[in-house]
């Protein structure tokens, strides 16, 4: 399900890859409430691909400040790591990592999942490097030819060829200035802003990407792997129908299925970010088909009579938001009167023989009488059920309508306050939405 790690972990910025049997997640890690984006540590999650939903962690990779364990690796700075990539070259695995305001640097390990030792800054004569040779975001490819790229920038694309021999070396006379078309002339929405992420499928080189506008995952191709790079859409946007916020993340190969990798926001705020996955399908002539946000990750399908976490919601809409209490409690919180809390998408099988099943919800009361009303499908489909929440925190349970096959579910919220007095509780906190389960 969607977040696709254990929902206490913040990893957003996921570069995705494939070694081996298992599939590696590299990303920032965040902390939960904090009001700055990424740590000062990087950590790495992997799960077999014959079963992506068995995600254990690998512990701390790198980091820029000691800890009780494990010493600072970057003599240089203290200061936050962001965004990593890691690519495997002749049977080692080279980390790539940009640190805010400072030079990035390269960790080589024998293994995937580390431990990483630095292997140095990147190495280039003046004026064969981009980006102040900060090198922000960069992503690398390395080609079937055994040729290296290295993709960043923070507004501006660049791209550099990197020597395969040492895998720090900045290759004179390999910087390509605006790998995208930026011209003021292109609209927003596609011109490219940060999070370089290189692939190549097939004989067409991809640059996923997030663009100067809104909250999307952007795609362009080349058949080259210095560019110029086209923009052909979107793949994914975590603002529809959800607080949205910056996006980072690529396309992997799963076990001959593709997916794009994202992060959403949590805590009311555009920090606290949780990896996210959607499958999505690449077209004969390349283009990728925007995907819905849903609560799947890998499933194809949700449980509705497990327990779930409120959290998973894929829509919150009318300023309701996900907050974390404690390494157990994250519920949806500030629920107002006609919020709306969606899930996508469930399975209820096919049983035919029942006209009505059975909805339980763990809510914290907050002292306001409201009501919940639940549809199927779409927040405007068939409402096949409501209730009243009471003051007071409880196990709220109500009769509804019984569904077969697959559904989307939808919560909306009313007030149960008529006339002037409704005035004072427009923005009043009606409940807290913990878990709920379906049962017969």
């Amino acid at each position: 399900m969607n977040p696709i790690l254990p929902l206490w972990e913040y990893i957003p910025d996921g570069e995705p890859r494939v070694f081996g049997d298992r599939i590696y997640l590299y990303g920032s890690h965040d902390r939960p409430g904090c009001a700055e984006f990424c740590d000062y540590k990087l950590k790495v999650w992997s799960a077999p691909v014959t079963n992506p939903g068995e995600w254990i962690c690998h512990g701390t990779s790198f980091q820029t400040r000691d800890t009780i364990n494990h010493k600072a690796q970057a003599p240089w700075t203290d200061r936050e790591l962001y965004a990593p990539d890691c690519v495997e070259k002749d049977g080692k695995y080279y980390l790539y990592m940009y640190i805010v305001g400072s030079k990035g640097c390269i960790a080589v390990s024998d293994h995937p999942e580390g431990p990483f030792e630095l292997l140095g800054t990147y190495q280039y004569t003046a004026g064969n490097e981009g980006d102040d040779g900060i090198f922000n975001d960069i992503g690398v490819l390395v080609d079937d030819d055994g040729r290296v790229y290295g993709y960043y920038g923070f507004e501006k694309s660049f791209m550099n060829e990197l020597n395969p021999d040492n895998m720090v070396e900045v290759l004179d006379g390999s910087l390509k200035v605006r790998v995208m078309d930026e011209r003021e002339e292109v609209p927003e929405e596609q011109r490219f802003f940060e999070a370089s992420s290189p692939r190549k499928v097939g004989d067409t080189y991809y640059l996923i990407y997030s663009p100067r506008r809104g909250s999307r995952l952007a795609y362009a191709t080349s058949k080259s792997p210095t560019g110029p790079f086209a923009y052909r859409g979107y793949i994914v946007d975590n603002g529809v129908d959800y607080p949205g916020g910056n996006n980072h993340g690529s396309i992997m190969n799963v076990n001959g299925k593709w997916y794009v990798f994202y992060h959403r926001m949590t805590n009311n705020s555009i920090m606290s970010r949780r990896a996210c996955v959607e499958k999505i399908e690449i077209l004969p002539d390349g283009t990728i088909p925007p995907v819905e946000m849903t609560s799947l990750g890998f499933e194809e399908s949700l449980n509705p009579y497990q327990v779930i976490p409120a959290e998973i919601a894929c829509v919150l809409k009318g300023g309701c938001y996900i907050t974390e209490k404690d390494m157990f409690t994250r519920p949806i919180v500030n629920i107002t009167r006609n919020n709306v809390i969606g899930y996508k998408y469930f399975d209820f099988g096919e049983d035919f023989g029942s006209s009505f099943m059975h909805l339980a919800l763990k809510i914290r009361g907050l002292g306001v009488r409201s009501t919940l009303r639940v549809f199927a499908d779409s927040e405007e489909g068939e409402e096949i059920g409501h209730m009243e929440i009471g003051l007071g925190d409880g196990d709220y349970r109500m009769t509804v309508k019984a569904l077969t096959g697959r559904h989307a579910i939808f919560f909306k919220t009313e007030l149960n306050i008529e006339g002037w007095m409704a005035d004072q509780f427009i923005y009043k906190n009606l409940f807290e939405l913990e878990s709920f389960v379906f049962y017969k």
